[in-house]
């Protein structure tokens, strides 16, 4: 079996790139090349998942044995944990560096254990949110040190984790003594707009085509796993009103809380884009009418709801095609798809005999999921093909 790059070298020879001549002194240098041994895909699988049931298994062992301990023992143990699993990952770096990768990562997780644990050990009747910043800190000084995916992917999940606290803490707080009567939206679709758009900004971290840097590389990853559950969220929120509606929330609280939830994930897309963020803007001009929503009359979806969905997905589309990422295409095109099946299912299929419905869901998925496929390939070959934006 030919490895990769003779494959592609094979091609850029056919297609007329490269000469023979090209070709085979490009080959012949490859081949004197030193190899670098891979691992195989099981053996990856079961690093992490060893990586995983070692931290359950001690987080477990300290839960159990916690109320036999000693407040100097507990401590003890906790340090011990954290410094043990840093430690035995620094000593088997050069032989075996997955295993370093992933005993650092249950390090990093066991630090937020301990954080919790000692304010718990000492009594400390401190602002929770702050153990959540502790360790996000701790996160991204673990990433600054060893520049390793499970420090940053830690990061990125725990600094939204602190600052939805934080806005948790302050509603709270400024609702004491008020009653609910206003129907003030703010205190559940600031956090929500702010998770929807972190996500589209994740998932916009690589900017052109190609295999993308390892840190957004992560990114991606934890932008692609969230935008569903967060768009989700934020179709359920503009739809359907709580069971309680919300206290009213002081002026400045509101501002502030729209500012960092929008502000944030477009100041970390200056960060990662540069210029290029403003899709970031274009999605929040694609939220407004979700928030006009939410501040009207929540009612079930109509017909303007499946098609603003369907426009999301175009753009989700069209900013994969500029930008040559056929990630973004294929989120396009599955939210084009859900939206075009739930379109069926809760507004035509109630009006068709049993027997019609079947059979027209069943063309919808033959007939339209062939030619949304033809599309989507089509797309996705023509955002490969792009150069650099």
């Amino acid at each position: 079996m030919a490895d990769g790059w003779e494959s592609r070298l094979e091609r850029w020879r056919q297609a007329g790139l490269i000469d023979p001549a090209g070709a085979e002194a490009i080959r012949a240098w490859e081949r004197a090349q030193p190899g670098r041994p891979r691992l195989r895909v099981p053996v990856l699988v079961a690093v992490a998942l060893g990586g995983v049931l070692v931290a359950t298994g001690l987080l477990l062992f300290v839960s159990t044995h916690w109320a036999a301990l000693g407040p100097g023992q507990r401590f003890g143990l906790l340090l011990a944990l954290v410094v043990g699993l840093h430690g035995g990952a620094a000593a088997v770096e050069r032989r075996f560096p997955p295993l370093a990768v992933s005993l650092h990562g249950v390090g990093t997780v066991t630090l937020g254990a301990g954080i919790f644990l000692a304010g718990q050990l000492f009594h400390l009747e401190a602002h929770w949110p702050l153990g959540l910043l502790l360790w996000a800190i701790g996160a991204g000084l673990g990433w600054a040190l060893l520049g390793q995916w499970p420090q940053l992917a830690l990061l990125a999940l725990l600094a939204p984790a602190w600052l939805i606290s934080e806005w948790q803490r302050a509603v709270e707080a400024a609702a004491d003594g008020l009653q609910g009567g206003s129907g003030d939206p703010t205190a559940l679709a600031a956090p929500v707009a702010g998770l929807l758009l972190l996500s589209l900004c994740y998932l916009g971290a690589p900017t052109g085509p190609g295999p993308a840097a390892p840190a957004r590389r992560v990114l991606l990853w934890l932008g692609g796993l969230g935008l569903l559950p967060a768009g989700l969220l934020w179709h359920l929120f503009t739809h359907w009103a709580p069971g309680t509606p919300p206290p009213p929330l002081p002026l400045p609280l509101a501002l502030c809380g729209w500012a960092v939830a929008l502000g944030t994930p477009l100041l970390l897309g200056l960060r990662l884009r540069g210029r290029r963020t403003w899709p970031l803007g274009v999605a929040i001009g694609w939220m407004l009418p979700g928030l006009a929503m939410a501040w009207g009359s929540h009612q079930g979806a109509g017909v303007f709801t499946y098609l603003w969905w369907a426009v999301g997905g175009l753009l989700l589309v069209a900013w994969g095609v500029m930008e040559g990422r056929s990630e973004r295409v294929n989120f396009g095109a599955a939210l084009i798809a859900i939206d075009v099946m739930t379109f069926y299912v809760s507004q035509v299929m109630d009006s068709l005999g049993r027997s019609a419905s079947l059979v027209g869901l069943g063309v919808l998925f033959l007939g339209g999921g062939w030619g949304l496929e033809l599309l989507r390939r089509r797309l996705v070959a023509r955002a490969i093909a792009r150069g650099t934006p």
